[in-house]
């Protein structure tokens, strides 16, 4: 065994037991909540090892990155998700490799997503991005940048819809050719009522995945949680929670 695959190998278990724990602190069985591991910056080789040592969802932000690493990767067995804000001309390469974008927040995605995956003869998950940091009812709010597209907003780089507009993001989605709408995903927020309050933002967010699942019942995907938060994420009820540093490493400083 490779010294890399050695690190992975001990990096994994230690993860896979505090999934357990959080899952036994909270009454849940582990084979309720999915592990992915963020491969972000780090390189198709690790990716590889990753799968060898049977990890089976990865996760992406940039597609310059990810693009070529799902395309060196295309004979493993894995499930790839991007998480990173999406930009329209992205679109068409991100469809090609990956099989869940959870960062979805505005309506012009939506149907760009659609007309890719017409295009290509796929189907893509997909999670509406929910911005906790957002206030309940507001259409956009501080640093937010000024969209027509509804409840968008962008603060501090990370994306998302204000819980107010879920409902009618989620219809656009459910209702697209090629799409198909798995559920919410967030980031723990670093302003407003739930900065620093982290089990309680995914608590919020499980609220908010309940509301979801009246009109929408096979949504059941939530997505919360990284590596310094997962056990809060678990106790919460998330279904998938998404770990890089504490699997490979502190990333590299990108240049």
């Amino acid at each position: 065994m490779t010294d890399r695959k050695t690190e992975l190998a001990a990096n994994l278990a230690k993860v896979e037991e505090r999934i357990t724990a959080a899952c036994a602190a909270a009454g849940r069985e582990r084979e309720e909540v999915t592990l992915i591991v963020v491969t972000k910056t780090y390189p198709a080789s690790d990716v590889r090892i990753l799968s060898e040592l049977g990890v089976r969802h990865v996760a992406e932000n940039r597609d310059q990155d990810a693009a070529p690493k799902a395309a060196a990767c295309a004979d493993l067995p894995l499930k790839w998700h991007f998480v990173g804000q999406l930009q329209t001309n992205k679109v068409r390469s991100v469809v090609g490799y990956a099989d869940v974008v959870q960062s979805v927040d505005r309506s012009r995605l939506v149907a760009a997503l659609s007309k890719e995956a017409v295009r290509a003869g796929r189907e893509v998950g997909c999670l509406i991005q929910v911005a906790l940091d957002a206030g309940e009812s507001e259409r956009e709010s501080g640093g937010a940048r000024s969209s027509s597209e509804g409840r968008w907003r962008e603060t501090g780089g990370r994306g998302g819809v204000a819980p107010a507009g879920i409902e009618e993001l989620a219809d656009l989605v459910a209702d697209a050719p090629g799409l198909r709408l798995d559920g919410l995903m967030t980031v723990a927020p670093l302003t407003g009522e739930y900065a620093g309050r982290e089990q309680a933002a995914f608590e919020r967010l499980m609220d908010l995945s309940t509301d979801l699942r009246r009109s929408h019942p096979a949504a059941t995907m939530v997505s919360a949680g990284m590596s310094a938060d997962l056990e809060q994420a678990v106790a919460a009820g998330a279904t998938h929670v998404r770990v890089g540093t504490a699997v490979l490493g502190v990333r590299p400083r990108l240049g």
